[in-house]
């Protein structure tokens, strides 16, 4: 007598529509649709604050970094697979950038927009996934609450090592040689017109 056999997480995260991020997380598949506009906002404003600086072959102290926008990075191939928002390598250790559809070495620096129906998920689930795996540095930003959180990784967990909000003005590791203007990553409110 034969079993039958069910899809794989993978397997379903490759059959998905294009209107959807798919992840494998701890043996299960999950996902989610495009980033609203908030959330995106802030994605491709960071992207922009950082990349000014360090996404480049003149960074400073020739601490450059490689930045990409939802990348996708297999900690276990095709078992263990996470899009954060954004996410970066120094040069140092991925000294060529290379031409793939996914990563497999684990970045250095994470950062997840959290959002109503993702920040359980990010904390909850991806925080220590990330932490179990290598990434030495998270951000969490909410664009609801105009705040994002730092932490640095201490063996399998997280140190929080900065929060800052609103309209500070703040440089904030691992890249410290660009002082956010945090206003600049929020969309405006009605009452900011």
């Amino acid at each position: 007598m034969q079993v039958a056999r069910g899809p794989t997480p993978y397997e379903q995260l490759e059959a998905l529509p294009e209107t959807l991020v798919g992840e494998c997380l701890n043996g299960m598949l999950y996902t989610q649709p495009r980033p609203r506009s908030h959330h995106a906002l802030a994605s491709v404003r960071l992207s922009r604050m950082l990349g000014s600086v360090y996404d480049s072959d003149d960074a400073p102290d020739g601490d450059g970094w490689w930045l990409l926008a939802e990348p996708e990075i297999h900690f276990v191939y095709r078992v263990e697979v996470v899009v954060p928002d954004l996410a970066g390598w120094r040069r140092q250790r991925m000294p060529q950038f290379p031409d793939v559809p996914m990563f497999e070495i684990v970045p250095d620096w994470v950062c997840e927009i959290l959002s109503p129906s993702t920040a359980r998920k990010d904390r909850e689930i991806k925080m220590p996934l990330y932490a179990r795996d290598g990434v030495g540095w998270l951000w969490l930003i909410d664009p609801a609450r105009r705040q994002i959180e730092v932490f640095e990784r201490d063996g399998e967990t997280w140190q929080a090592r900065a929060r800052a909000g609103a309209d500070e003005q703040t440089a904030l590791a691992p890249f410290p040689v660009v002082t956010l203007t945090l206003s600049h990553l929020w969309a405006p409110n009605r009452s900011d017109r």
